[in-house]
């Protein structure tokens, strides 16, 4: 990686697979700017909790915005460029989003990416994200640029294998991971995030991730 100015002021980065990389605090210098950019989007596409394919509502809920949001229904896991509740194109990603999405790959390490998704979920005390792996986009050379913000959580970090081994990495509010390259299909979750109450986000968890899930 290329030395930055985050190499020598403030906390490093930690690099912890060939190409997955933690950004300790880096979100909080834009903060206000992200929470402004956030507020319109949430007015217009509201946190929703999706059914899964099984029929069973996600205990995490989320919204997109971008050109394609992620859905969950019956017919099963894709991106589409609709909200379902409203029948009408998901907001526009902010621009300071995509800017700061991108921002942040770069420090990473992956020059170049420019999300056309942002994926918004909104953990409560007590709700989990289960392994999975993110298979749904259509090019899985560009990385995934996932923000936290609020309550603390711990990630789990596993392989290419369900059954693999996971890491367990502690993400506080402003942190941001960014994951791709041979480490991009990685199993992933969260655990179940424990009660407290977040200065400036209150009894929540805010996790926008960035994604490039069309082609072009």
């Amino acid at each position: 990686m290329i030395q930055s100015d985050l190499d020598l002021f403030g906390p490093q980065p930690h690099r912890l697979a060939n190409h997955t990389v933690l950004l300790p605090g880096f979100a909080l210098p834009d903060l206000e700017a992200i929470l402004d950019a956030l507020r319109p989007v949430l007015r217009a596409a509201p946190f929703r909790h999706m059914c899964t394919p099984g029929g069973l509502h996600m205990a995490v809920a989320l919204t997109n915005c971008g050109e394609l949001g992620w859905v969950s229904d019956a017919k099963g896991y894709r991106y589409s460029p609709t909200d379902p509740v409203s029948g009408q194109p998901w907001p526009a990603l902010p621009d300071v989003l995509t800017a700061f999405a991108s921002r942040s790959a770069a420090v990473a390490g992956f020059d170049g990416f420019a999300p056309d998704a942002c994926l918004v979920n909104h953990y409560q005390p007590g709700t989990r994200l289960t392994l999975h792996q993110d298979r749904d986009e259509r090019d899985f050379d560009q990385p995934i640029v996932s923000v936290s913000l609020g309550l603390p959580a711990v990630f789990l970090f596993g392989g290419l294998q369900r059954a693999d081994r996971t890491q367990r990495i502690p993400l506080s509010h402003g942190d941001v991971l960014v994951w791709g390259g041979e480490d991009r299909l990685r199993f992933h979750g969260v655990l179940p995030i424990k009660p407290g109450v977040h200065p400036r986000m209150g009894e929540r968890r805010v996790n926008l991730t960035f994604r490039k899930a069309g082609c072009g």
